[in-house]
């Protein structure tokens, strides 16, 4: 469009400024002086109050005729002019750095930026969804729910399922079970959510973050070597974005210092070590079902196990500590950590669909890395022998500490993207359970998470990555 369609100068008659305000953007005029400055802006509104107010088409302009006025800078981003715009402001001027006017942003109901992730909910979801609330069971008991830790443990190769509300308390919750609690340490690695901290220290533990392998981007058998101590009590090893952790090696650490292991699996349902779903190795696993993993219930999780007496024992507690055979009687100290059955109807669809969904997003990431590969800032995340890797998110590491560059450029061009997870140890609430970090922090300062969703607007992803490189070269 001709922006000088779509402005008026002070002094020129109302006729015109109607001419103005019926060009694109419909609604609007810009008002500038005779050297083209911003000075306002009319809207078809305030063009019939003046009319109303006694004015005529061949009244002139003057400045009395408009008040203040949102505008923008050149070169604010997408995010800040989004903020500027509400039901009432739509159209943004944007001038220069003598106040004339250069362009206009327009906000509307299309306008928004491709998410990181959003749930996939194309199967029978809404289907068990009805039916279970229809059922009037829309709490902590249910068909769906016994479905879910049966189906699931099945999935993962293990006899029991326990699920939960949400994947912390799943971690807590194998904590508990497994009687660790003050004056134990447990080895986590430094590249991890910090719901894995947080469990360790809600049931009174002390964790110890130690580095990450570099080609995996998992916990480091040898670091953990290295912290053992006579306090050691556990291991949670990490799945992180989607990738199996050593299994092998850390399981045989385990067995050499008597150690239990909780594996944190709440990025990689479906995953494999040497042809072995994880949540199969150690002596619990735990999954998160939030809404952005690869299956969802909403909010929720689930710990997976072997041995019943540990799938006893987290039942209990799961129950505020009550007896199962003498109700309202409570054997120890509980927690309420009940999955509804709404929500396990929703991860039972999800469940039926799992492969599918981790084929989609395979599909996926194998479309950046055509598309992107050209482009010699960015590398992706490994696929190592013996080891499926699922896709939770779309990893890539960004060269020569251009991150937020890219982060940025991304966002200003409707894209959003997600840093990788901070170490743990430079936060001040867990920097004092610091033992090793330096490929962790190394990385960490490196990844991005790119959108993982169905129908991803690939065109526009490309369109901002050209922007980019353009950046980058002109450096």
């Amino acid at each position: 469009m001709n922006l000088k369609e779509s402005t008026a100068q002070i002094g020129t008659s109302l006729r015109s400024l109607l001419e103005a305000i019926n060009n694109k953007p419909a609604g609007i005029a810009f008002i500038t002086d005779e050297s083209e400055k911003l000075c306002g802006v009319v809207t078809d509104g305030d063009f019939r109050r003046m009319l109303l107010n006694g004015k005529t088409l061949e009244t002139t302009l003057g400045k009395s005729d408009f008040g203040d006025y949102v505008f923008a800078k050149q070169g604010e981003s997408v995010q800040d002019l989004v903020k500027k715009s509400n039901k009432k402001v739509r159209t943004i001027p944007i001038v220069d750095d003598q106040g004339r006017l250069v362009d206009f942003f327009r906000y509307d109901h299309r306008v928004r930026m491709i998410p990181v992730a959003e749930p996939d909910l194309r199967g029978k979801e809404y289907e068990y969804l009805s039916d279970a609330f229809l059922s009037t069971w829309i709490s902590s008991a249910g068909k769906y729910i016994n479905q879910l830790e049966d189906t699931f443990a099945n999935y993962c190769g293990v006899d029991y399922g326990v699920a939960v509300s949400n994947g912390t308390v799943a971690l807590h919750l194998a904590l508990k079970a497994l009687k660790i609690g003050e004056g134990d340490e447990v080895i986590i690695p430094d590249l991890t959510f910090a719901a894995t901290a947080n469990a360790v220290l809600h049931a009174g533990a002390t964790p110890v973050l130690v580095d990450i392998e570099p080609d995996s981007w998992c916990i480091d058998p040898s670091e953990i070597e290295k912290a053992i101590t006579t306090k050691t009590k556990a291991i949670i090893p990490v799945h992180v974005y989607g990738q199996p952790c050593d299994m092998e090696a850390i399981m045989g650490i385990a067995a050499k210092h008597g150690l239990k292991v909780i594996e944190d699996a709440a990025e990689a349902h479906g995953a494999e070590f040497k042809s072995k779903r994880v949540g199969s190795f150690g002596d619990i696993a735990c999954f998160s079902f939030f809404g952005n993993k690869i299956i969802t219930t909403g909010e929720g999780g689930i710990c997976v196990t072997n041995s019943n007496e540990l799938n006893e024992r987290m039942r209990l507690l799961r129950d505020h500590g009550m007896s199962k055979d003498k109700k309202y009687w409570h054997e120890e100290v509980g927690y309420n950590y009940r999955m509804t059955n709404l929500q396990a109807s929703i991860g039972c669809a999800q469940l039926e669909r799992i492969e599918k969904i981790l084929e989609s997003r395979d599909e996926i990431e194998n479309t950046y890395v055509d598309l992107l590969s050209k482009y010699d800032f960015i590398e992706w995340q490994p696929k190592l022998t013996d080891r499926r890797r699922v896709v939770w998110l779309v990893c890539a590491l960004i060269k020569d500490g251009k991150r937020d560059i890219v982060m940025q450029t991304l966002r200003d061009n409707g894209v959003d993207v997600r840093p990788f997870f901070y170490p743990l140890h430079e936060m001040p609430v867990f920097e004092s359970y610091h033992h090793s970090s330096e490929r962790a922090t190394q990385l960490a300062y490196r990844g991005i998470n790119l959108p993982t969703i169905n129908n991803v607007e690939f065109d526009t992803i490309a369109a901002a990555f050209e922007k980019v490189n353009s950046i980058l070269k002109n450096e």
